[in-house]
């Protein structure tokens, strides 16, 4: 039977190597065209008005590309399609009136209304919480000059660099077109056959490997604008901008064991527990900061400001604080609200304008492109979730779904009949005028060479990590990687992770079993034209102009409260109230919730006769749900408790996941029957300990000095 497995292995095998030859020979001598026949030598960059210039309207390659691409699915989003969002407002703390005349930075008396969307970008609307991915950080700002919105991720910088590439790097995420697998990942062939020539994707790609992929909740993850913008002040001068946002609570995550589990568990948790923190008023708040950079100062880094898939390192330009924006009302209807909101990053207002990022100038376009098939016409905007504050008066009129009923007796200008109305207003009067910047160049089809550098920044970002945060990366390369079929397609990536970090790919190449070559065919980076120069456009070797970014790893983020964190107390019949009260009080002062968890539902008995209402019966959850377990004492409880071998494996899943656990009294014999039983010297396990103590653990989200250890837990 062994033998004749083998036999079939290898059968297996020669076919799927016989298959791809099949495919090789059928697409030789295959050009590239465009939908008319039109042969193209170039569907990796936009025509610009020289290298790093805006893009041009007349470029119909472009807008065939992006025009198929943007109305391929209705009405479910192409991507971000599964989303939760809330309503709030933003609150100035100072005036920054030096940078942007723009009234949301100058006024700090106003509370502009806004509505905040969060995403994962790759599945479908009925996909899971806990995929690795990009989240979407959308925020649309109700202000009295217009609408702003600032579309962005929770990581700093983009899988690609020209707005041209968008619809293949989505065609390579999505599922595999032959079966519809994998929903909502990325570990799969197509993926890692872009991302490995297409170098570009390598930041992002890192990124999306570490812990930022798999947040603890929307309210515990940061957003960033992604792109450079420019903030235009009165005097009519230009500073480029990124926008940040820094959540009060913290930058916290889940390990991927934990993902995967609780994708099962709850496949909604982010999306539950948005609307339950803000159901029961911990209202999540982010803090808005900026970073500026004098338009003169334009050249002076390492780096092309210009360019998507690079970050302004915060100890070279640290970041300002200016505002907060509080979630305090969930969506009334979801459709209505969360699912029908449009976000356009060409709504900006009078203070705010864009620069020639190329993948920003193509997103200017392809938004709109995308909401006119989503929402069924160019009259999305008088939907009730995307009206603007103020009353508008314009000349368009009719279009599907028209909402309105125009009254006035012209739609066009000039006119006489309405008085000439409406009119032109006036810069003084608060009219959009956008930044003059002299355009003097050549039409071409290229990138810039500034560009190129792929590999610093992955390299900056690694180094920057924590060892516990490094170990889950080298984790996730290697489980991506390890879910593709095609060996070439690994050694192409290994080699390419060589070139950020030789020891990460080592860990990942024995995690793999393979070695790291050598060196792989050129060119590495295939996101040029056909007619390009390659050499010029290959990636140079790495480049250190800054060891690490404090930022950057998450074992620097705050570690100040416990609010929201959700605390398994696991009890029976008979449980110590005296014990549980002293806790229970100490951990809701802290904002905590404190949630009991019972061999069954209903309710129980305290040692006081005091009846409590069960929150879950353990065969309805799992440790993956809770962010610490406290353990009571009470012979009975605890006797009752260790007959169900649920608890003992409850207990020891929060050990292997690093978190805090907390016994009192008699609930010490429960540890004694679990893993932990070996490891009570552990710093976050507190046995008859005051519950400062066990608070403080918590605040640290976990013990990370555990993890080797976590690893030997039982299944």
């Amino acid at each position: 039977m062994a033998n004749e497995s083998k036999e079939n292995n290898e059968k297996n095998s020669n076919q799927k190597i016989d298959d791809l030859k099949k495919n090789e020979k059928n697409s030789a001598g295959k050009v590239f065209t465009t939908n008319q026949g039109l042969k193209v030598n170039d569907t990796n960059n936009s025509l610009k008005a020289g290298e790093r210039g805006s893009t041009l309207l007349e470029d119909f390659l472009l807008r065939e590309k992006i025009t198929h691409f943007d109305h391929e699915r209705i009405p479910e989003r192409i991507v971000h399609a599964r989303g939760s969002a809330a309503h709030g407002y933003f609150e100035l703390y100072e005036s920054i009136g030096q940078y942007s005349k723009a009234g949301i930075f100058n006024d700090t008396n106003r509370r502009t209304p806004v509505f905040t969307r969060f995403s994962t970008v790759a599945g479908s609307k009925g996909s899971a919480d806990l995929a690795r991915d990009v989240r979407g950080f959308a925020v649309k700002f109700y202000t009295e000059e217009g609408t702003w919105d600032l579309v962005g991720n929770n990581m700093p910088i983009f899988f690609i660099q020209d707005a041209m590439k968008f619809p293949d790097l989505v065609h390579s995420v999505k599922p595999e077109p032959k079966n519809e697998i994998p929903q909502a990942a990325s570990a799969h062939d197509t993926f890692y056959d872009f991302v490995s020539r297409a170098t570009e994707t390598l930041h992002n790609q890192i990124w999306v490997m570490s812990d930022r992929a798999i947040p603890r909740s929307f309210r515990m993850m940061e957003g960033f604008g992604i792109h450079s913008f420019k903030l235009i002040n009165d005097q009519g001068e230009a500073h480029f901008v990124k926008f940040h946002w820094k959540p009060k609570l913290g930058v916290h995550s889940v390990t991927w064991d934990e993902a995967v589990k609780i994708n099962g568990a709850d496949s909604d948790f982010h999306r539950r527990d948005l609307w339950e923190a803000i159901d029961e008023g911990h209202y999540p708040e982010w803090e808005l900061g900026i970073q500026v950079v004098p338009e003169e100062d334009e050249h002076k880094f390492d780096f092309d400001l210009l360019d998507p898939t690079k970050l302004i390192p915060e100890e070279l330009v640290p970041v300002q604080i200016i505002g907060k924006m509080v979630l305090n009302k969930n969506p009334e209807n979801f459709f209505a609200e969360t699912e029908q909101v449009a976000f356009l990053p060409g709504h900006i207002v009078p203070g705010i304008d864009f620069t020639n990022d190329p993948l920003l100038q193509g997103r200017l376009f392809s938004y709109r492109d995308t909401q006119l098939s989503r929402l069924g016409g160019p009259n999305f905007h008088q939907i009730p979730i995307n009206r603007p504050v103020g009353v508008t008066h314009n000349n368009q009129r009719d279009g599907h779904m028209q909402m309105d009923i125009p009254k006035d007796p012209t739609a066009y200008f000039p006119n006489s009949l309405n008085g000439g109305c409406p009119h032109m207003a006036k810069m003084a009067e608060g009219a959009f005028h956008s930044h003059e910047e002299r355009v003097d160049a050549k039409k071409v089809r290229t990138r810039s060479e500034s560009f190129s550098d792929h590999f610093s920044q992955p390299a900056l970002f690694y180094r920057s990590l924590s060892d516990w945060e490094k170990e889950h990366v080298a984790d996730a390369y290697t489980f991506e990687l390890g879910k593709c079929n095609h060996v070439h397609i690994k050694e192409r990536m290994l080699w390419l992770i060589s070139k950020i970090d030789e020891n990460l790919a080592e860990k990942v190449a024995e995690g793999l079993g393979l070695d790291i070559p050598n060196d792989i065919e050129k060119p590495i980076n295939q996101a040029i034209g056909a007619d390009a120069d390659v050499e010029k456009h290959q990636p140079p070797e790495k480049k250190n102009y800054l060891d690490k970014d404090f930022a950057l790893s998450q074992a620097n983020t705050k570690f100040e409260s416990i609010a929201t964190r959700k605390i398994a107390v696991l009890v029976a019949e008979g449980f110590c109230m005296k014990d549980f009260r002293n806790m229970k009080d100490a951990l809701e002062k802290e904002g905590a919730a404190v949630k009991i968890i019972a061999p069954h539902g209903g309710s129980v008995f305290c040692d006081e006769k005091m009846k409590h209402e069960v929150d879950a019966a353990i065969m309805t959850t799992e440790s993956v749900l809770y962010d610490a377990v406290y353990i009571p004492g009470g012979k009975e409880s605890v006797e009752k408790l260790g007959e169900k071998s649920k608890f003992h494996k409850f207990i020891n899943e929060a050990f292997k996941h690093c978190k805090a656990i907390a016994v009192d009294n008699e609930g010490e014999h429960i540890l004694d029957e679990t893993f932990v039983s070996k490891h009570k010297e552990d710093k976050a396990i507190f046995i008859n300990a005051k519950p400062e103590l066990f608070i403080e653990a918590i605040k640290k989200h976990r013990n990370w000095d555990r993890m080797d250890i976590a690893e030997s837990v039982p299944a």
